[in-house]
């Protein structure tokens, strides 16, 4: 027997092990589902918008909660659609077989077989599970969003994603369809994304519960800015953000960036911000200048100011064993560490946890004191993937989770301890170039 009933202005439903609930957030739905006893209270990206009070009528064998330009309906067995504000389908759940969980279930062997079910967990050790959601696919529906790839689409129906971090791969898992929804997979775990002509498809290899947000809107501009504001929004870019930025591989001292700097000035040539790349320092994780080509940073950065040049510095999150910061990092818990063997991560290289945010707080102190009191402007945060040398994310951990459940989560904690520093140091408006990203970076 399945339950469904209001509580809290939030909509809830219970079927044999699976708990499920929808509310009102922002101007749209959040549905989250577990065979858990409980939820883990996580927001992941929804971070900046609210709770609202929705519409909601519970009825016989269905239920209905309605939001804005979205409404959700919930029958008696948990199978979901989505309906806009004419009440035309937007997506709906994708169920094979005879309606999911009715007696009709058990009448023939190959209907057993072939029922697929739209929420599907298999659980994998503890709390964790593989989690599969499954969506009827429209041929005509043009889907765009989902982060940087590396192919030609923009177009994404027909694709395969990876919901993985890698270098020149950020997976941001905001959809935005042709028929007037946006859907935000709110799940920073390891998985892939199907957005095939005979359904669209989320798996996950591990994690605790199923989250997503979706709205409705007019135009896409209304459906993202809907995003935005639950999301959090992109500061406006400062004027010198839009000018002239000079960076090659690699200025190896100060001297050279210095002439470099001086020749733009001499040929009457705009430039903005100049950029010291990797290897300046002596060992990564200590997270400052290297003396023997970069003597004195400070006298460097007042010249290039006057010149009105700002200076950005490219910040590695890796630690050798060497560095100055290693044993304290490594005794501390702020690495991020194996499940088993040693910790490194990178070649011989280990990498600081950004989504601890004691971590955040060290690293930020460290380059604070080596690069923000010496002059330097703005910060280049590279590796920001991290580039495990083996991405076999079932080896890590980090503060938040095993990297399997919660990988794509180490740019958003890079991004923000940098933020918070910069906002915490009187920069009202920080400017990062980060390597990669997931849903509430910006």
């Amino acid at each position: 027997m399945a339950f469904i009933w209001e509580e809290n202005n939030v909509l809830k439903f219970k079927r044999r092990q699976e708990i499920m609930e929808i509310y009102a957030y922002g101007s749209g739905l959040r549905v989250r589902a577990t065979e858990n006893v409980q939820f883990t209270g996580r927001d992941w990206a929804l971070t900046n918008g609210s709770k609202q009070k929705a519409e909601i009528k519970v009825e016989d064998k269905k239920a209905t909660i309605r939001n804005g330009k979205i409404t959700a309906v919930v029958t008696e067995f948990g199978r979901i659609t989505f309906l806009d504000a004419d009440g035309e389908v937007l997506l709906k759940e994708y169920y094979r077989g005879s309606e999911y969980g009715s007696e009709a279930d058990n009448d023939l062997n190959t209907i057993i077989q072939l029922r697929t079910a739209g929420r599907m967990y298999h659980n994998v050790g503890g709390d964790n599970y593989r989690v599969s959601v499954k969506f009827e696919a429209d041929g005509k529906e043009k889907l765009y969003g989902m982060g940087q790839y590396q192919h030609p689409y923009l177009n994404l129906k027909g694709c395969h994603l990876e919901m993985m971090p890698k270098n020149t791969q950020a997976s941001v898992p905001f959809l935005v369809s042709s028929k007037g929804y946006g859907l935000l997979w709110n799940n920073p775990g390891i998985g892939t994304c199907d957005l095939a002509m005979n359904r669209t498809e989320f798996n996950m290899d591990s994690c605790k519960e199923i989250d997503y947000w979706i709205t409705a809107g007019d135009t896409p501009a209304e459906i993202v800015e809907a995003y935005a504001d639950v999301a959090g929004k992109v500061p406006m870019m400062p004027d010198y953000g839009l000018g002239f930025w000079q960076c090659k591989l690699r200025y190896a001292s100060q001297d050279e960036l210095l002439s470099i700097a001086r020749e733009y000035k001499r040929r009457n040539l705009p430039l903005d911000v100049i950029v010291i790349d990797f290897f300046h320092w002596v060992h990564e994780g200590d997270w400052g200048f290297d003396p023997k080509y970069w003597p004195d940073p400070k006298a460097m950065c007042e010249e290039l100011h006057k010149m009105g040049i700002k200076v950005m510095v490219s910040v590695w999150p890796t630690v050798e064993d060497n560095s100055v910061n290693y044993q304290e990092m490594y005794e501390s818990g702020l690495l991020v560490r194996a499940n088993g063997g040693q910790n490194y991560a990178m070649s011989t290289q280990h990498f600081f946890d950004a989504t601890n945010p004691q971590a955040q707080k060290f690293v930020w102190d460290k380059c604070r004191k080596n690069y923000l009191d010496m002059g330097i402007d703005l910060f280049w945060l590279d590796e920001a993937e991290p580039e495990y040398s083996i991405p076999d994310f079932d080896a890590y951990r980090m503060y938040e989770g095993s990297s399997l459940e919660t990988g794509n989560r180490f740019s958003v904690g890079y991004a923000k301890a940098f933020y918070d520093g910069m906002k915490e140091a009187g920069n009202e408006n920080p400017v990062s170039l980060i390597r990669s990203a997931w849903a509430g970076s910006q």
